[in-house]
């Protein structure tokens, strides 16, 4: 029997927050707000597994959004976020753990003194949340913006989650209870006469809701982490032919480049730099010569593969810039296409992504025009 499970809920639309698809599976610097809040509670000691509920309909985004976490299957949410937390407790029901945490999906920020704060209070009691205590002066409004009263702060918290319970007490409430009108775990444990105990939450650990929360999230995560910084270089020869893959774009040329792949000069720099920036091993590490499988491959393979390693560190690249260097052929008509293909196989957005071009003057290698060169850095914040 696990300590305890926490139950991630993310069976909801959030189309307050706009965009194309729900804000749980939209992009916070290069990491789904879904994966991140569930990577907050993997690897706590007392937490035994993660299970996390979500819409019938969001299941390839799931797959997608939690690639590599191995993770139990998901739960399917229902209607209500009564319904899909009710569901996501009987599907632990079989093997029931002491302890479950809930938490909402759109909190991508709960750290690990407030987990741990929850566990403490829960060592002694039924229930606890993390919650903030109200500091602003509360009115009441009457009909339109009319203010009808001004509302005492003192004793008042904002909930937040995650709120942990002993597991059969808050199952039984959630059976017992109709609680379509109530707005959180806890409430549903007050009706059922669990007491519940209040801990210090985090300012930082806030729902994102509205546009503005993402932004308010991407400025947090800007302040925080290990900033790297890895450079890559890279040198292909020209040879006979009719063109050559730079940056993952084809160009028409009267020479092409030799090389076992596809011979893509700045991708295998920028490879270089962003396995630089975590302190890897180069590219012919990863992808050796020698090995038939790379034989005329697609350099996207590659830089997509360093990108992974970044992620998997729960990282996000921050920044590429690579500099051609070559005589032939140009590059200015092709730079906003170059871009593009970067800003593509890396995921992340075409301002994140610098290509310039240089000659060196009709000297050395490139100035001969027997070759072209790349020279890449990549920011990386892990």
């Amino acid at each position: 029997m696990a300590d305890a499970v926490a139950l991630i809920v993310a069976a909801g639309r959030g189309q307050r927050a706009g965009g194309a698809m729900p804000k749980q599976y939209r992009m916070l610097a290069g990491q789904s707000v879904l994966r991140r809040s569930c990577m907050a509670f993997l690897g706590h000691p007392r937490i035994g597994a993660v299970r996390v509920v979500i819409h019938p309909d969001d299941r390839a985004r799931y797959d997608e959004a939690m690639a590599g976490l191995n993770l139990p299957p998901p739960v399917s949410g229902g209607e209500t976020r009564h319904d899909s937390c009710r569901n996501g407790l009987e599907a632990l029901a079989g093997d029931p753990p002491r302890i479950v945490l809930i938490h909402d999906a759109a909190r991508p920020f709960a750290d690990r003194p407030t987990i741990d704060r929850v566990f403490g209070a829960l060592d002694t009691a039924p229930a606890a949340i993390a919650a903030i205590p109200v500091s602003d002066t509360l009115k009441k409004a009457s009909a339109g913006d009319r203010v009808a009263a001004t509302v005492a702060r003192e004793g008042l918290w904002r909930a937040q989650t995650p709120q942990g319970f002993e597991f059969a007490a808050i199952l039984d409430a959630h059976r017992r209870i109709d609680s379509r009108s109530l707005t959180d775990d806890a409430a549903v444990a007050e009706a059922a006469g669990i007491p519940v105990t209040l801990v210090a939450g985090s300012e930082d650990n806030f729902k994102i809701t509205r546009e503005e929360d993402f932004r308010r999230a991407e400025t947090l995560l800007a302040g925080q982490g290990d900033i790297r910084v890895g450079t890559g270089f890279d040198v292909h020869r020209f040879t006979e032919g009719n063109g050559l893959t730079i940056c993952g774009i084809w160009i028409n040329h009267d020479k092409s480049v030799t090389g076992h792949s596809d011979a893509d000069v700045a991708l295998h720099a920028l490879t270089d730099a962003v396995l630089g920036a975590i302190g890897e091993a180069d590219i012919g590490s990863h992808f050796p010569s020698a090995d038939p499988r790379w034989r005329d491959a697609d350099s996207a393979v590659f830089l997509r593969h360093a990108v992974s390693l970044v992620t998997a560190r729960g990282g996000a690249i921050r920044h590429l810039d690579v500099t051609l260097i070559c005589e032939e052929p140009k590059i200015g008509p092709h730079r906003d296409a170059m871009k593009a293909r970067i800003a593509e196989i890396a995921g992340v957005g075409v301002d994140r992504v610098s290509v310039k071009a240089t000659t060196t003057e009709g000297l050395g290698y490139t100035g001969r025009r027997e070759g072209i060169a790349a020279q890449a850095a990549a920011t990386v914040r892990l």
